[in-house]
């Protein structure tokens, strides 16, 4: 491909204007549970966008609510392009306000750390920076539709279903979450949040035990029931994280809950489950029990569509002279529900780095600039071969004008 080698030039000319823009987003505070911040934060990076990008062509506000807003932006192409990609990048993080006193933005070598970084504040720089040096550079490239949620660490409640319907209207999607030690994620487990509820009866532990029925006894057979389902072999993993029950030692528990989270990597294996968690009851006959909570994210599957995908980000990192790995993880991203609807989603094209939801957080200078280069390489093949991310026909069918 004609053009890489001027691209990383252009790129690693601007090092420290990138780093800059990486250092004043991190320094804007968003949590995912302060809706002021949130406002703030995305008010500043819409300025920073059109500074760097120029204005939208169009531009969409959905209100989140008590979450944080999604904002939905189109940069079309200059060449005509009827190939249209969404790309995914959250604003949100899950360090709390007031986190920056303690740990500001620093550079010690190659290495940057702040609250954010890597999850995922470095992948929407490096976006931008692909798309400005695109512009800059009169590189092709596809229309581009990006998706800024702030809800995402949450789950994504408010931003879902405008994911879902944005990614429907564009013919691939592009996550730029961290990478996996640098490996692009071509599959992701399906997550479950469920809450066990039992309610027994309360009784003098002492004098009067068999008038009672222990909602602790229980929710503890039922902890050791979910765990033995998880089966790592299939790649299902089951955590009871957080028990709650009773009220004093000499008091047999009227209530006790139990907190899980689920993951799966097949649908096989989220039916397999959901009627393990229908099954569950009690061993008393005066103690029920109530099972709620949802399959937060579905599978991501690796799907041919996605693998032809990798292929064309492999085939450009080998012009720009590394090598290019995919992995599959246990982590789910709005990639999740992009995949779920049918179309080609590459995702961990964000940071190079470790630490997510660490204070250890940190990201490599050089892999920024190494997959700003990438990003923009993969844009630019994407527009001269369209056929990578041929929609299947009942994705163009749901497809919303």
């Amino acid at each position: 491909m004609s053009g890489l080698k001027e691209l990383s030039t252009w790129i690693g000319q601007r090092r420290s204007d990138i780093v800059g823009d990486l250092a004043a987003y991190v320094t804007q505070e968003t949590p995912s549970d302060d809706k002021s911040l949130l406002v703030s934060g995305l008010t500043w990076i819409e300025d920073w966008l059109s500074t760097r990008l120029g204005r939208p062509a169009a531009r969409r506000m959905i209100d989140g609510g008590q979450w944080g807003d999604t904002v939905v932006l189109d940069y079309p192409s200059d060449s005509g392009s009827e190939t249209w990609i969404t790309a995914l990048c959250h604003y949100d993080t899950v360090w709390p306000a007031g986190t920056l006193r303690n740990w500001p933005p620093t550079v010690e070598g190659d290495r940057f750390s702040g609250p954010g970084a890597f999850d995922m504040k470095g992948g929407l720089v490096q976006l931008v920076w692909a798309l400005k040096a695109s512009k800059d550079l009169g590189l092709p490239r596809p229309n581009v539709r990006l998706v800024l949620n702030g809800d995402e660490e949450l789950g994504s409640p408010a931003s879902r279903a405008v994911i879902e319907k944005e990614a429907r209207r564009g013919d691939a999607v592009l996550v730029f979450e961290a990478s996996a030690g640098g490996a692009l994620k071509t599959a992701r487990k399906g997550v479950g949040i469920f809450e066990v509820t039992v309610n027994g009866r309360e009784a003098h532990a002492g004098l009067d035990p068999e008038a009672g029925a222990s909602a602790i006894d229980e929710i503890a057979r039922v902890i050791l029931q979910l765990h033995s389902e998880a089966d790592p072999g299939r790649g299902t993993t089951v955590n009871v994280g957080i028990v709650h029950g009773g009220t004093r030692t000499n008091v047999m528990a009227g209530t006790a809950t139990a907190n899980l989270d689920v993951r799966v990597s097949s649908d096989a294996e989220e039916r397999r489950i959901s009627a393990v968690l229908k099954r569950l009851t009690t061993r008393h006959e005066h103690a029920t029990l109530r099972v709620s909570g949802e399959w937060n994210r579905p599978v991501m599957m690796r799907s041919p569509q996605t693998a032809c995908l990798f292929a064309a980000a492999e085939s450009v990192a080998g012009e720009l002279g590394f090598e290019l790995a995919e992995t599959s993880v246990g982590g789910a991203s709005d990639g999740n529900f992009a995949a779920a609807l049918g179309l080609p989603v590459l995702d961990g094209l964000g940071a190079v780095g470790d630490g997510a939801h660490a204070r250890n957080e940190w990201i490599s200078v050089e892999g920024m600039l190494e997959r700003t280069c990438l990003a923009a390489g993969l844009l630019a093949l994407l527009h001269d071969s369209p056929g990578i991310v041929q929609r299947s026909a009942d994705v163009a069918d749901a497809a919303v004008a």
